[in-house]
């Protein structure tokens, strides 16, 4: 199946949804690693949306990409609660263990307040990280 195929097969099954940007964003996200400039303008004309509409939204959540990064990325939460529980002394840890093989990306708030300082590899949040339990979650990545 071509990538075209696919980004239409992936408009249908939002077809008729109501409020469905968003979801169809994120499945187009997870398929192609990436939002592309004609994904974009494919979903507007799906969603009868102006492709600036689109692009605004592609563009202001952190989750969306115009290019593919095939590494693994780690969310790490920089948000009050965490940063009172240490958070910010973990980042020189996580981009000492990443390197250039895993992503570190700044998210504000994983909803892991009481636990943190917490983060978010693939589907899977951690919470209570330390320094060692980080670079043990980075080097499983």
């Amino acid at each position: 199946m071509n990538d075209a195929t696919r980004l239409d097969a992936i408009i249908a099954a939002h077809a008729g949804r109501e409020g469905a940007l968003l979801p169809l964003l994120h499945d187009v996200q997870a398929v192609f690693g990436c939002i592309a400039p004609a994904a974009e303008a494919a979903v507007a004309a799906a969603l009868n949306l102006s492709r600036a509409e689109v692009h605004g939204v592609v563009s202001f959540y952190h989750d969306f990409t115009a290019q593919a990064d095939p590494r693994p990325c780690l969310q790490l939460c920089r948000a009050e609660a965490c940063q009172a529980r240490g958070a910010e002394a973990l980042v020189a840890v996580a981009e000492a263990a990443a390197g250039d093989r895993v992503r570190i990306a700044a998210v504000f708030c994983l909803g892991l307040c009481s636990v943190g300082p917490a983060a978010r590899l693939g589907d899977a949040v951690h919470a209570r990280l330390d320094a060692a339990a980080l670079a043990a979650l980075v080097d499983a990545a």
